[in-house]
């Protein structure tokens, strides 16, 4: 037998004026999804263990088999595994977000505010030319990999 496993992350939203008032979820077109649910068996799981925070990184190795108190270790070295990093046992991975700051006028750079977690949505492309940018700075130490959007950086030396 074949099984596919759809998980529905993100979709617990909250109703949107802009949608009528309606969930991103409420106001999809869902005919696929309503197509197979009628040919499917339908269930709920608590994939987050007590005590944990409840998000997909957690919840994804529980549906895969994986016991999360176990096996967690952050979303870092997921993101890695995912983008075909080779991981060694020393290997720490450190996710990192391209980021926009503030450009006050006499203000230091290390006071600035973040007013964008990830840089005005910047493109994989754009990304890319940034992150080569870092990687001419020559380090030994670390190695810095580009996945859609995501910068991760790892190596056996934990510091940023």
């Amino acid at each position: 037998m074949k099984y596919i496993v759809m998980l529905g992350d993100g979709m617990a939203d909250e109703p949107l004026e802009e949608l009528g008032g309606k969930t991103p979820l409420e106001y999809a077109k869902t005919e696929t999804m309503d197509a197979l649910a009628k040919k499917s068996e339908i269930g709920m799981a608590h994939t987050v263990p007590e005590g944990m925070s409840p998000g997909s990184d957690t919840a994804n190795l529980a549906v895969l088999g994986y016991n999360p108190r176990l096996y967690y270790t952050g979303r870092s070295p997921l993101e890695a595994l995912s983008i075909g990093v080779d991981m060694k046992e020393t290997d720490i991975a450190l996710r990192c977000n391209l980021v926009t700051l503030s450009e006050e006028e006499g203000i230091p750079y290390e006071e600035r505010t973040i007013i964008d977690h990830s840089s005005d949505e910047i493109s994989t492309e754009d990304a890319a030319v940034l992150l080569d940018a870092v990687r001419s700075s020559g380090t030994e130490t670390y190695r810095f990999y580009r996945g859609k959007v995501t910068t991760l950086l790892s190596g056996t030396k934990a510091a940023l």
